[in-house]
């Protein structure tokens, strides 16, 4: 091809960008719509923080901008002429993801060659979504007979809201107009009003047993938090599609190799600064990542007894734990390795978010290392939605308490989701459940999700300056571009502020 074709093909591939709104009025035509970010994030196939970005001045690029200008340019349409039938907004399937509630990851979703059944309703699906068969659209989960599902998900057993766990339930109008709201109850349902709270009702006899006084309710409710979360366990379990094996042999590698020992496996705690920051000064935030140990109870957890495999490819419809050889990460300068901080060459046992993370992060979509080899695993068949009932209600009552400013249910729910994980292995707090595995698999899933919110802001241009724990990560930019602020599971609070480099002294900041 000589110079003057190269040129014009180059031209003839070459496209203006669409043209945008203000970046205030974006937000303005979707909240005109009544249409949350998730929702519009779904059908553009980016994650609901990207969207807040786009709202706060941020510019999409390439196709998904063409697509955000569809969105934008219907809903101003249909904003003008209501009468007017809406478009509907073409997603590639390609693009789709399934956002993970403060995960900020996503998973392939696969057009699957014949159809198979949905592993929430049992019904054909099409899709499959981290390797499980699954319908895309939750009105299709159910099969054709099936009631369409409400916008608005009513009450469960345990005060929280219905998950795929559990079939739908129709609201029914009464003669009156009004709805009843229901709740399955195994095959039937009952009347969301019949239903008791367990946790708004613990929270309100201990304020009655001790006269008010918030700090003694609090102090009580948090001693019997474990064997509170365990009745809560139990109860969202109920009609459940698979069955808790509380008990199940453990391998040698999950066992504690000395009475205060550890066992073999690796959870990946990142402990991480970046050691030279760009010439000048910065404001550096120090953010703190609401709920983590919550957020967390959403992975993959292996369902029965773990079963030795020596195979090298990983299986994504099984879940434990893996030994490895872990890549070579060449990134340490700007991010923290998805590993941990780790000293020791050679193989390790590592869990499945951290095996995952590592996979993903070897794909074609980051390539920022070579995949992981795997040696051996101890596995077991294994479902994301395993505690997703027990999660929800209590994210919900977190949530109800941040709204009505009850710090006494928040910080009893905060006992329950924390030490409900650092009680199921060896621990004498906790007879009822010995799962050392799933205790380890939802601390690795806590410091994944932190790196992947790490890497979240590296991608957005913001300059990442430390991560730490499950709950610590420090950047300088404009990260409220990036991540939503406030209480939710889903946003960040402000932990410090400080200032690095420029003219900074060793008092400005901590």
């Amino acid at each position: 091809m000589t110079g003057f074709e190269a040129i014009d093909a180059l031209l003839a591939e070459s496209r203006q960008e669409v043209e945008l709104p203000p970046a205030e009025e974006r937000r303005v035509l979707r909240e005109s719509l009544n249409l949350s970010r998730t929702q519009v994030a779904r059908v553009l196939g980016v994650g609901p923080s990207t969207v807040g970005g786009w709202e706060s001045g941020r510019e999409p690029a390439g196709e998904v901008r063409e697509r955000y200008a569809y969105f934008l340019q219907g809903a101003r349409t249909k904003l003008e002429e209501p009468a007017s039938p809406q478009k509907s907004v073409p997603v590639d399937e390609s693009s789709a993801t399934a956002e993970h509630e403060g995960s900020g990851g996503a998973d392939e979703v696969e057009t699957l060659p014949a159809s198979e059944a949905c592993v929430l309703c049992g019904y054909p699906a099409l899709h499959q979504v981290a390797g499980f068969p699954q319908h895309l659209d939750p009105d299709e989960c159910g099969g054709p007979d099936e009631p369409p599902r409400q916008a608005t998900p009513a009450t469960d057993l345990a005060g929280g809201a219905r998950t795929a766990d559990e079939p739908s339930a129709t609201a029914t109008p009464v003669p009156s107009g009004g709805l009843v709201k229901v709740v399955p109850v195994g095959r039937r349902v009952q009347s969301a009003a019949e239903v008791p709270d367990g946790i708004g009702d613990a929270v309100t006899a201990a304020l009655a047993a001790h006269a008010g006084d918030v700090e003694e309710a609090t102090a009580a409710l948090v001693r019997r938090a474990i064997p509170d979360a365990m009745a809560l366990l139990d109860e969202t379990r109920k009609g459940g599609r698979y069955d808790i094996v509380a008990h199940p042999w453990i391998p040698d590698v999950l066992r504690k190799q000395t009475a205060r020992g550890a066992d073999q496996i690796w959870e990946a705690r990142p402990k991480w600064f970046r050691s030279e920051l760009p010439a000048g000064r910065h404001e550096v935030t120090a953010l703190d990542i609401n709920g983590a140990y919550l957020s967390a109870l959403k992975t993959h957890l292996p369902i029965g007894r773990l079963e030795h495999s020596t195979d090298s490819v990983h299986d994504r419809r099984r879940a434990g734990v893996h030994l490895i050889t872990p890549p070579v990460w060449e990134h340490e300068a700007v991010l923290p390795n998805p590993l941990g901080n780790r000293d020791e060459p050679g193989p390790l046992w590592v869990t499945e978010p951290t095996l995952r993370l590592l996979l993903r992060m070897s794909g074609p979509d980051h390539g920022l290392c070579d995949p992981p080899v795997i040696h051996e695993s101890f596995t077991s068949g294994a479902t994301e939605g395993l505690l997703e009932k027990f999660r929800v209600a209590l994210k919900d009552a977190r949530d109800r308490a941040i709204v009505t400013g009850d710090e006494v249910t928040f910080e009893y729910v905060k006992a329950m989701y924390s030490k409900f994980v650092a009680t199921m292995g060896e621990s004498n707090y906790n007879r009822e459940l010995y799962r050392p595995d799933w205790m380890h698999l939802i601390r690795s899933q806590a410091f994944a999700n932190l790196w992947m919110k790490a890497y979240k802001a590296y991608d957005e241009g913001l300059v990442v300056v430390r991560a730490m724990g499950t709950d610590e990560l420090h950047v300088s930019g404009d990260w409220r571009g990036v991540f939503p602020e406030g209480r939710g599971v889903s946003e960040v609070k402000v932990k410090d502020t400080y200032t690095v480099g420029g003219d900074a002294g060793p008092g400005a900041g901590k």
